[in-house]
């Protein structure tokens, strides 16, 4: 058989890797602390599940339409009204299955071999997997410790050429945990103006999740981007949904038809249950995602202080989300390298920071989508492997 030459640039998530690994060695016996995927430990809201079952009672079967249900765009709609303060009408939303689909329709949109996509590294692997895929070049936009894993806007726009089509942001982040501060995009929003050709698609699935007060950000309150942004949000994260696999975007006038084309190619539609449980998530009490995000933020500050007490560990307080990305180079190990011995040797999965982007190296991804107790286990068998081996450079 002869394959395509776009299937040898398709990349994976390291993290499915790791978790795939963590499960063999369980299942041989081995304990492990999995602090590798990014998941909430908590189950979906109870009134979430019965509003599915409810709607397969009521005999919601069959397809639907490939930009999802009227009523769930329009519960989306008005939940961005309620928590963006943005008019949105229901036709500029399409319901996919994922927050993912939306990166992929976005990036096969803009991406084609001459073109270039900008993305923010350390980032979502398949931010760069998927430009590759389509044969554009991908621009890293670099995320710097010292700012809180965020951009330089004036970094982008220098890098912003004749040849860039799409710029990727994601705030809060994976794997980072960064917030880019509001003044930062102010002064990204404003360069854009010399660039009316670039579109923007802003990752938001961790809107919810901001801490110490600080309000989350939208890309959707700059009324002059409105023509060419696609904003991404789903349920995954905020509702504890990732295996129900259900997102949205929200596509400029001129474009949604087109992703609703995509939708109709790819996956025709999306469960028909599935999306009115999401209906019943946005309009139902929130207390569940209440009392889930006060306990990220709980296990934010426990995190960072215990890994800010590890040999030759430096980690900054992530603004949001619910990853610490600590800086590992003083303990003389690179990245994959300690990886692996901490999952092999250790007993604990954790993802390298080179698994997000040329500017990971030096770098691990902690998820604290797990118990106090599993983070406090983890971090113990952490010091005891590091005193065991002693590498710190000079």
């Amino acid at each position: 058989m002869q394959l395509v030459a776009a299937m040898s640039r398709l990349g994976t998530e390291t993290a499915f890797d790791v978790l795939a690994r963590a499960t063999r060695l369980a299942q041989a016996g081995r304990p492990i602390v999995n602090l590798g995927i990014g998941q909430p430990d908590f189950p979906t809201p109870p009134n979430v599940v019965e509003a599915a079952v409810r709607a397969l009672r009521d005999g919601h079967h069959g397809y639907t339409p490939a930009n999802g249900i009227l009523p769930l765009r329009e519960a989306v709609a008005r939940d961005v009204l309620r928590r963006r303060g943005v008019e949105v009408h229901p036709d500029r939303i399409v319901i996919v299955p994922g927050g993912k689909v939306t990166m992929f329709f976005a990036i096969l949109m803009f991406g084609e071999p001459g073109a270039e996509i900008m993305y923010p590294d350390p980032g979502f692997p398949i931010y760069r997997s998927m430009i590759e895929f389509t044969g554009a070049t991908p621009v890293p936009i670099a995320l710097h410790e010292n700012k809180g894993f965020a951009f330089s806007a004036d970094e982008v726009l220098g890098r912003i050429g004749p040849r860039t089509r799409l710029v990727i942001l994601n705030s809060p982040a994976n794997p980072t945990g960064g917030v880019v501060p509001k003044q930062e995009l102010d002064r990204l929003v404003a360069g854009l103006r010399d660039y009316p050709e670039v579109a923007v698609l802003s990752d938001e699935i961790y809107a919810r999740m901001c801490y110490d007060g600080v309000p989350h950000a939208t890309m959707l309150a700059y009324p002059e981007l409105a023509d060419r942004l696609i904003l991404l949000d789903g349920w995954s994260k905020t509702y504890a949904m990732t295996g129900w696999r259900i997102g949205y975007g929200i596509w400029p006038e001129r474009l949604a038809p087109l992703a609703t084309r995509l939708a109709i190619n790819c996956h025709s539609c999306v469960h028909a249950a599935t999306q009115w449980a999401a209906i019943e998530a946005l309009e139902g009490p929130q207390d569940a995602v209440d009392r889930m995000v006060a306990e990220f933020d709980r296990r934010r500050r426990f995190i960072v202080d215990q890994l800010n007490a590890l040999e030759g560990f430096r980690c900054v307080m992530p603004g949001g989300a619910f990853y610490a990305f600590p800086n590992i180079a003083a303990t003389g190990f690179r990245a994959q390298e300690l990886q692996d011995s901490l999952l092999e040797e250790a007993g604990v999965a954790v993802i390298a920071g080179t698994s997000f982007g040329i500017y990971g190296e030096g770098y691990l991804r902690f998820s604290y989508a797990a118990s106090i107790e599993a983070i406090a286990e983890a971090i113990e068998r952490i010091r005891r492997f590091l005193a065991a081996h002693p590498r710190r450079r000079p």
